[in-house]
């Protein structure tokens, strides 16, 4: 009998095998396949599920169809690959960058901590040293100062010391020879019978200087009191400066 005898099946010469992958794109209705092998053809009918519609396949790996298939599906595989190295490649970067950030602030943070205990330790530095130097000039200038006699000798030197800082002119035997006319050295003496006891502004003191005088030309550094001796002579001093040029020219009432 002929091999192309019609009625007669000639054996499938090879297994057709369909491996399809799942797509996104397509329903997510299942296909069941059936491969039925057809008298003399190599075509394979697809048996539908339940309310859909016949549809003729025929499978050909080398067909365009099937490579555009494959093709498709590489693209789509190599899209979705891409897209979730982009993502992850993303939020690598978003907590890398997050990383660097809080690093970054907490080196500012350290940073100004430092640099505030830094001021702090140079200021304290800083006053300790301003305080170690006025110490040191009060112990020099307590040191350079003389002790002077609480007498009268003594009060004439200290007024003159001071005197001598503030450019008051005056000697020794001027000052000691007005205060023995004026007092007799007596720094409590008062005179209460003049005019100006008389008008209730008493001469006081070593050098009798009334209330008005003695506190215009007082002295800053001395006592601001009339019965002081060396605050007495000083703001005399300056009075007689400033009117007669200096108390060594002054040879009475003043």
């Amino acid at each position: 009998m002929s091999a192309n005898t019609p009625g007669h099946s000639r054996g499938l010469k090879k297994t057709h095998k369909a491996a399809i992958a799942g797509v996104a794109a397509l329903s997510a209705a299942a296909l069941g396949f059936t491969l039925v092998p057809n008298h003399g053809s190599t075509e394979v009918e697809p048996q539908a599920l339940a309310h859909t519609q016949q549809v003729a396949w025929s499978y050909n790996a080398n067909s365009p169809e099937a490579k555009a298939l494959a093709a498709s599906l590489d693209q789509q595989t190599s899209t979705f690959t891409l897209k979730a190295k982009q993502e992850a490649d993303a939020k690598a970067k978003a907590a890398a960058k997050a990383a660097a950030e809080a690093k970054k602030k907490a080196e500012a943070a350290k940073a100004k901590a430092a640099a505030a205990k830094a001021q702090a330790a140079a200021k304290a530095k800083a006053d300790a040293k301003k305080r170690a130097e006025a110490k040191a000039a009060a112990s020099r200038a307590a040191a350079r100062k003389p002790v002077f006699a609480n007498n009268l000798d003594g009060w004439i030197r200290e007024a003159l010391f001071i005197m001598d800082k503030h450019n008051i002119p005056g000697t020794y035997n001027g000052i000691h020879r007005n205060i023995m006319r004026e007092s007799s050295g007596n720094p409590f003496a008062i005179n209460n019978w003049d005019i100006n006891a008389i008008n209730g502004v008493p001469s006081k003191g070593l050098l009798q200087v009334i209330y008005p005088t003695f506190k215009a030309y007082h002295i800053p550094g001395t006592k601001f009191d009339q019965y002081d001796p060396v605050a007495n002579i000083v703001a005399a001093c300056n009075y007689a400066a400033d009117r007669y040029g200096s108390i060594d020219n002054v040879n009475s009432a003043y």
